[in-house]
């Protein structure tokens, strides 16, 4: 193994010594992370829910994985390159074992060097210009395609990648001039954020091709990772209650959070720009400007009442214009927009209207440190819900609709809560250690906290926690599972602080989020690989292939185990083919709906298609067909294509944009048809329509508790 690390690493500062005008700086592991990482391996080794051996065959998978976060694409790296590092794939084991990472590290910097010599290329592009009349076109999803075989091949696909840029931003009314300095600009822009990656970074990298290696839900977080993953957790966090972001070296305001203490000082507005921040009524202010926003980010957080000190450039102010320092008392701000939420949409049929409340979870959230402090009032998923459902009875509605599309799950503990408000004791999932020991999960609160009519609403991106609820509510026959298969995550994770771990009293080594169980539905089948079926289906947005447990190499297989112990809540046979026929019959006159599916269909075609046309004439027609689909279709905001679309294509990144239309754009996307929810609320609408009409299938639907 030396002997491969010492002429590997030769001939990559061999590489790069070449180029001496290097713009970004050389990287180099630091001794805190090569042993991060031992520790890691130890505790994978003997702990994980596989049991993998860390040895040359993972090796290999890290390897090519480490590429792969590196360069997806494959519009950087050559064969060559790749034939330089390949010595090293069966190495990165030992290289774990023996503290030693400085070959990751040597290809990162192999990599930013790469990325200089191809925005060095794109640039000489720009001077000679195109001929977009003939008939070419260009591959813009490279993923699974072969690495550049050599220079010219790498240059010619550059030359497509450039010049479809270029077209793209034609095809918006832009002159020469125009679009040179709009590319010219993007590239600095790459270059500014390649100098901004830090050895943090590429041991991220690095760490997640390991993780990822034995199972596609292990992961390493760094200490700021942690951070964030306990934010989204607990939904807060201690700021001054502001969404930012970063363009052109400014740290913007995008958005004032409600309640948080910069909104509350009547200072500051979206679009200001934070130039600088101090800590203390009297502290330093130090300059902010082309820093990283995660970095402005973490001087901006902090303790509960403490002073932080904002250096303000306001949004209408030019560049040397009048700063304004703001002093602020930081707070524990409430991410609210990531919590439940609830609304009520009317149904009429005829001379009835039905009220169908429906709630939103985003994720299965509980702020596990608040609970384990014995603290009452704690953050959770299930309270939140718990509320809304009481709020919602209040406002008389017939049915009730969790819609957790999108929601990639959480808590599992939530997951098995929030299955207790509409069941009345009882198992919700089983789970099998790697020892193969089975568990059952199971609501022990009596009574529920909604008895009547229910709708669980998924999508592709339901994952986890989503599938456990979706799965138990399916099986015990509780309410109509609606829209299209689940993610097909079928794997239980604990998140592990490698500090306590060693008992180390400064945060070194980070956490490691790791698989120990897999779970399986009451029924003893499993979501893994296959998710949760609707029992009446949507169009699917998004090919299995693609997205999902099923699109990856290493995913645990689809298996069985033996039923659990439990009583359906009721029996949804003898309604859902009703339900599925008056679904049928409305979305075939439903011209949105009809709409949708031709978007989704149109964009399926185009996805598999991969392949742009870089004639002009040809892009000119194509536009003109799109924007007569959008002018017919209008804005559906289930759809992929009309997403898309709805803003016509501008040739811009988005962190070109105005912040204006940006958020204009955001705003016109929350108020579009969600088409989806629309026929989910109407087919619970079906539902209680046909339940108080037949007092049997009243009896066969729904729980004991909402017949008395």
């Amino acid at each position: 193994m030396q002997n491969k690390l010492l002429w590997v690493l030769l001939s990559l500062a061999q590489v790069v010594t070449l180029n001496a005008a290097l713009a970004a700086p050389q990287l180099e592991p630091r001794t805190d992370q090569s042993q991060a990482a031992h520790l890691s391996a130890e505790v994978l080794t003997r702990h994980h829910y596989k049991q993998v051996p860390l040895d040359d065959a993972l090796s290999s998978v890290i390897f090519d994985n480490y590429l792969k976060a590196l360069d997806s694409e494959k519009i950087f790296f050559m064969q060559s390159d790749i034939n330089l590092f390949s010595p090293t794939r069966t190495s990165l084991d030992d290289a774990i074992l023996h503290e030693d990472l400085r070959i990751p590290y040597a290809i990162f910097n192999r990599y930013q060097l790469s990325i200089e010599e191809r925005i060095a290329y794109a640039r000489t592009l720009l001077n000679k210009g195109f001929d977009f009349t003939e008939h070419e076109s260009y591959q813009y999803n490279r993923k699974n395609a072969a690495w550049p075989q050599s220079e010219n091949e790498l240059n010619d696909l550059w030359r497509k990648r450039v010049k479809n840029d270029w077209l793209r931003l034609k095809l918006t009314g832009k002159d020469d001039k125009a679009i040179r300095d709009t590319l010219n600009k993007r590239y600095d822009k790459m270059l500014a954020g390649l100098a901004k990656i830090n050895g943090d970074d590429v041991f991220q990298y690095f760490m997640n091709a390991y993780t990822t290696a034995i199972d596609p839900h292990t992961s390493y977080f760094g200490k700021r990772a942690a951070e964030e993953f306990d934010i989204s957790m607990k939904l807060s966090l201690v700021g001054i209650g502001a969404v930012l972001q970063e363009k052109d070296e400014y740290t913007i305001i995008r958005e004032l959070v409600a309640g948080g203490p910069a909104l509350l000082s009547g200072k500051f507005k979206t679009g200001d720009r934070i130039v600088g921040v101090g800590q203390g009524k009297e502290g330093n202010i130090v300059d902010v400007m082309g820093w990283r926003l995660d970095d402005t980010v973490a001087l901006i957080r902090g303790t509960e009442d403490s002073v932080v000190l904002i250096d303000t450039l306001p949004a209408e102010a030019g560049p040397d214009g009048q700063h304004k320092i703001i002093s602020l008392v930081r707070k524990k701000i409430s991410l609210d927009k990531q919590a439940a939420k609830k609304s009520v949409i009317e149904v009429k049929v005829g001379n009835t209207t039905r009220r169908i409340g429906v709630i939103s979870l985003p994720g299965f959230y509980q702020d596990f440190a608040a609970h384990q402090k014995g603290d009452k009032n704690f953050r959770s998923a299930t309270r939140d819900v718990s509320r809304l459902l009481d709020e919602l009875k209040k406002e008389n509605v017939d049915s009730v609709l969790m819609d957790l599309r999108n929601n990639g799950g959480g808590s599992l503990a939530e997951a098995i809560e929030l299955t207790g408000l509409f069941i009345d004791k009882g198992p919700v999932v089983q789970q099998r250690d790697s020892a193969g020991d089975i568990s059952v999960e199971k609501d022990t609160q009596a009574g529920l906290a909604w008895s009547g009519p229910l709708g669980v609403l998924i999508n592709r991106a339901s994952a986890s926690a989503s599938e456990i609820f979706a799965a138990a509510i399916q099986d015990y026959g509780r309410g109509v599972v609606i829209g299209e298969p689940s993610f097909g995550k079928g794997t239980v994770q604990s998140v592990i602080n490698l500090d306590q771990l060693v008992k180390s009293k400064t945060p070194e080594y980070g956490e490691l989020k790791m698989t120990v169980a897999q779970f399986f539905r009451i029924n003893g089948g499993t979501t893994q690989l296959r998710g949760v079926t609707p029992d009446i289906s949507f169009p699917a947005q998004i090919d299995s292939r693609d997205f999902g447990e099923s699109s990856y190499d290493n995913a645990l297989p689809w298996t069985q185990i033996k039923a659990a112990d439990y009583t359906p809540a009721g029996d949804l046979s003898a309604i859902l083919p009703l339900l599925k026929a008056a679904h049928d019959a409305r979305i075939s006159k439903d011209k949105d709906f009809q709409y949708l599916t031709e978007d989704i269909a149109e964009s399926n075609l185009q996805r598999k298609k991969n392949l742009i046309s870089l004639n002009e004439a040809d892009r000119r027609q194509e536009r003109e067909t799109q924007e007569a689909r959008i002018k017919l279709h209008g804005n559906n905001k289930a759809s992929i294509a009309t997403n898309i679309a709805a803003r016509q294509d501008d040739g811009l990144q988005s962190n070109e944009r105005n912040l204006d239309s940006d958020l204009a754009f955001e705003k016109a996307q929350k108020n579009a048809k969600d088409v989806f929810l629309r026929e989910a609320v109407n087919i619970l609408s079906d539902e209680v329509g046909l339940i108080q009409k037949d007092a049997r299938l009243a009896v066969s639907v729904l729980p004991k508790a909402a017949l008395h």
